[in-house]
């Protein structure tokens, strides 16, 4: 049953008409309610630019009935300023529901972005370089993308758009210096969306009006060009129409045909884009023909032609040669009725579809260069909501038209404000820390802190469009790795991730360059030469500079031999070679095995002068492990640790050919194998790798195997002494996951 609904005697079906134009019963009695509810609401209130919020209101609601919304669109147009004057939060839910609640404060929502809206219009303004406008149209786009990404029902970004277009009909009653800043907004933010979203009507009327408070001179003079006004033109547009038609039907042709004339905005931009005179513009009335198929759009044509006189040099054939977009359509021009010019498009459904919702659209070549960055998963969403809007006419089911418009909302993007109003695009579910990163690696880097609105959060907080994020730094330090944990949840976006991986690897590589620099001047001040050979060393070994030389020691892929014997060749020395030993003694293969401690002397045999001696590979004594030696055939003295199971059982078996041995003192380098348990994790083997890199100990070699959720890890390093080794040790125990560690 239809409720009656009583007005204001003043305001009644005067107010009402106009918004319910082609609604039924009980869709007028809802729109009907929503006037009597709003009207003691707004009464004595004005917006910010002085306008009354009533007749904002109902001129709003009257040109969303003009684009064919539903009811519920339009009540809440008429509601948009409810949420704010109503005493009650939940007031305008009890009263019409959850769907117009929502809707009512979406649009709220969606005026609350003027703070970012309005400084992005500033930029660049009023200048020729070509730097500010291009941050000012990337910064424009961005904010188109967050007016849709921040509401979840394109109606709500309908009802601003009628409410933008209000607002610059009030100022062209009501001159005010705030209506230049509105009109360049507008043409940056608001004409594109609609255009994009093939919302004609409110299009043009908002570029017109915008184009008329920037630049009245200019505005005049094409005004004064055109020997019509408007409504004069949409006459003359709709007369030949009918007339085409006609000529259609009698040839047997079935034809859709739709027409405008040109707005003095998008004359402007013509005659400036291509440089041409007023009366070399053939489009400023035009018709557009929609046929099945193609051999009927060559016979529309035959149609055109000779019902209209055509202009010599003007029709294109875009049907037989595609444009580069693949763009299909027959352009002529025409000497229409009146002796007045007239533009006629002829091209099939299929055709038409691309045109507006491929990769040929309108808007994409209009705006040219303006979306020149715009990304094509955007493109594809405005090409479904265009769609949507058009299929709206088509579905008797609101709820099934709404459910597929949020289904397509654009929710896999977060737009947030930095301090000074910039809008900064993010994936969905970001962080303060994707947010630093975005901005600048060195603000990610000393990140510590964030302000979301001026409250502080935690760095794992997810971010929402519309919110204004600011970032608390340190002056020193660097990244946690917890940020790189997806279990975390710190870092969703990749430019993030990469420039924290970036970081660490830039100090993994810092670490290796001192561990070698250590070494390489260790050798250089043994060797008796100072820190000028630093860069003869480099380039006798094959490096283009010093810092490379120390990365390559770091890793190990230039050893402390190799270092040596270029410092001898460069300081003239020949290298030393080893004197013979017979056979019986010490074939060759057993000193280059001997240990690097040995060959210097690191060992003394108790009796014994000038002996070979190698370290035993068994067990690889370290200084001062006490030690035995034992007497081989061939090879010299094996010297072993005391409490090595080898020696014990060669023990057993040759005790006449045990000797005591003990360390001369010398320095040296000895090699150690090392046995690790830990938990398996990934990255272990780096963590444990960077540990010992952190020692400056040089790994030689590493086996693993996991097995039942654990690793085990043999490594061989070298190290100076026994303090050296429990060092690693202690260092290797501190890593995440290590169980234990002990001598191999």
């Amino acid at each position: 049953m239809v409720s009656v609904v009583q007005l204001h005697p003043q305001n009644g079906a005067t107010a009402l008409e106009p918004l319910a134009e082609g609604l039924g019963a009980e869709d007028r009695a809802l729109v009907a309610r929503a006037l009597e509810f709003a009207e003691p609401l707004y009464a004595g209130q004005a917006l910010s630019t002085g306008e009354p919020v009533w007749p904002h209101a109902l001129g709003l609601g009257a040109s969303l009935a003009s684009i064919g919304i539903d009811a519920a669109g339009r009540a809440a147009g008429v509601l948009f300023a409810a949420p704010k004057h109503a005493r009650e939060d939940d007031a305008l839910q009890l009263a019409f529901g959850a769907e117009i609640a929502a809707l009512a404060k979406g649009v709220e929502k969606l005026y609350q972005l003027r703070v970012a809206t309005r400084p992005a219009s500033r930029v660049g303004a009023g200048t020729g370089t070509g730097t500010k406008r291009d941050l000012r149209a990337e910064q424009s786009e961005t904010l188109r993308k967050m007016v849709l990404g921040m509401v979840e029902d394109i109606r709500v970004v309908l009802i601003r758009l009628a409410s933008r277009t209000q607002t610059l009909r009030w100022f062209a009653k009501q001159p005010s210096v705030e209506r230049r800043s509105y009109a360049e907004e507008t043409l940056d933010i608001y004409a594109p969306l609609a255009n994009r979203l093939g919302v004609w009507q409110l299009k043009w009327e908002m570029e017109d009006l915008s184009f008329r408070f920037l630049e009245p001179e200019l505005y005049m003079r094409i005004a004064r060009m055109l020997d019509e006004k408007r409504v004069e033109r949409e006459q003359y547009i709709a007369d030949a129409m009918a007339q085409l038609r006609d000529e259609l039907a009698a040839t047997g042709v079935k034809a859709e045909i739709a027409g405008r004339p040109k707005h003095i905005y998008s004359i402007w931009n013509k005659m400036r884009s291509k440089a041409l005179d007023f009366d070399k513009l053939y489009d400023v009335r035009a018709l557009r023909v929609i046929v099945p198929d193609v051999k009927d759009c060559y016979t529309a044509l035959g149609v055109v032609h000779n019902l209209w006189q055509p202009l010599p040099r003007e029709f294109d054939d875009y049907i037989s040669r595609p444009k580069g977009n693949m763009y299909q359509s027959l352009h002529t021009a025409v000497m229409g009725p009146g002796e007045r010019t007239l533009e006629v498009q002829i091209r099939t459904e299929e055709m038409h579809r691309h045109a507006e919702f491929g990769v040929a659209a309108h808007w994409r070549y209009k705006e040219g260069g303006r979306t020149a960055r715009a990304d094509s998963a955007f493109d594809d969403k405005i090409a479904l909501l265009r769609q949507l809007l058009a299929w709206r006419d088509e579905v008797a089911d609101s709820a099934q038209w709404t459910e597929k418009m949020r289904a397509a909302a654009l929710d896999d993007t977060v737009y947030v404000l930095t301090p000074q109003g910039k809008v900064v695009d993010l994936p969905a579910g970001s962080t303060p820390v994707d947010f630093a990163y975005a901005l600048h690696s060195d603000l990610g880097h000393h990140c510590r802190g964030a302000k979301i609105d001026g409250r502080l959060v935690t760095l794992d907080t997810p971010l929402a469009s519309g919110q204004r994020v600011e970032i608390v730094t340190a002056k020193s330090g660097g990244p946690s790795r917890d940020w790189l944990s997806a279990e975390r949840g710190f870092v969703k976006s990749h430019r993030a991730r990469q420039k924290i991986r970036q970081w660490f690897n830039a100090q993994a590589l810092a670490d290796t360059i001192a561990a070698g620099r250590a070494l390489v001047e260790r050798e250089l001040k043994r060797g008796g030469a100072g820190q000028a050979g630093l860069e003869a060393v480099a380039g006798k070994l094959g490096f283009g500079k010093a810092e490379d030389l120390f990365a390559a020691v770091g890793r190990d892929e230039v050893n402390l031999r190799q270092l040596q014997l270029a410092l001898r060749e460069l300081k003239g020395v020949a290298p030393r070679e080893a004197p013979p030993l017979p056979a019986s003694v010490a074939p060759k293969r057993a000193r280059r095995q001997g240990a690097r401690g040995a060959a210097d002397g690191g060992v003394l045999v108790v009796g014994m002068d000038r002996l070979l001696t190698q370290l035993a590979r068994c067990c690889k004594p370290v200084p001062p492990d006490a030690v035995r030696g034992f007497v081989t055939r061939g090879k010299g003295v094996t010297v072993h640790r005391e409490d090595c199971d080898s020696l014990r059982r060669l023990a057993e078996r040759h005790p006449e050919r045990m000797i005591d041995a003990q360390w001369s003192g010398a320095g040296g380098s000895y090699t150690v194998d090392a046995r690790v348990t830990a938990t398996d994790r990934p990255g272990l083997l780096r963590d444990i790798g960077d540990a010992l890199a952190r020692e400056h100990i040089n790994v030689t070699a590493v086996r693993t195997q996991s097995r039942d959720e654990l690793a085990f890890m043999n490594f061989t390093f070298d190290v100076g002494n026994l303090d050296q080794l429990k060092r690693a040790f202690m260092t290797i125990r501190e890593v995440n996951g290590v169980i234990r560690v002990a001598r191999g």
